[in-house]
């Protein structure tokens, strides 16, 4: 999926500058979609259930580089591309006297967060992800980058259909 497909997913006219809720007026559906179109809604289907989409909750104990964020921004976006999914953005901010780094990346799939308290070797990270993006692929890029003594990996099937 391209960045202008996603962005047009969460409903934003790249050709027009205007938001769905500008272009509700017309004579489209209030998502953006011509009424002959199929809509995607990019849920996950795996062993039978169908749910929005895959999150794991990371946790890496005794790692190494947590104060880097020119290391941690290239971390995530080795997460993304192993994953196969699209960036749409990231955000990191360095915290000051311990040198932790917090911040997300912003995905047409949803999102990767890390949280890093280095000082203790420790960061705790999400990876939310849905459609065919393959959120596990990212747990080995984590495992390589930071080499944590300890990984610690809890998935969660967000929003399973009943």
């Amino acid at each position: 999926m391209s960045a202008s497909d996603a962005l047009f997913q969460l409903g934003m006219d790249l050709t027009s500058g205007s938001s769905t809720a500008q272009t509700e007026a017309q004579d489209h559906d209030p998502c953006g979609i011509e009424p002959h179109e199929e809509r995607k809604d990019y849920f996950v289907e795996r062993n039978g259930a169908r749910y929005a989409g895959t999150h794991l909750l990371i946790d890496l104990w005794g790692a190494e580089r947590l104060d880097d964020i020119e290391f941690v921004r290239r971390t995530l976006v080795d997460c993304v591309e192993a994953a196969g999914a699209s960036l749409l953005h990231i955000h990191l901010h360095h915290f000051t006297p311990n040198q932790g780094v917090s911040g997300v990346a912003v995905l047409a799939e949803s999102h990767i967060s890390i949280h890093s308290w280095p000082e203790t070797g420790y960061a705790a990270l999400d990876v939310f992800m849905c459609g065919g993006a393959e959120p596990h692929k990212a747990v080995e890029v984590l495992r390589q980058s930071f080499r944590p003594a300890t990984i610690s990996v809890e998935e969660v099937m967000r929003g399973p259909q009943r």
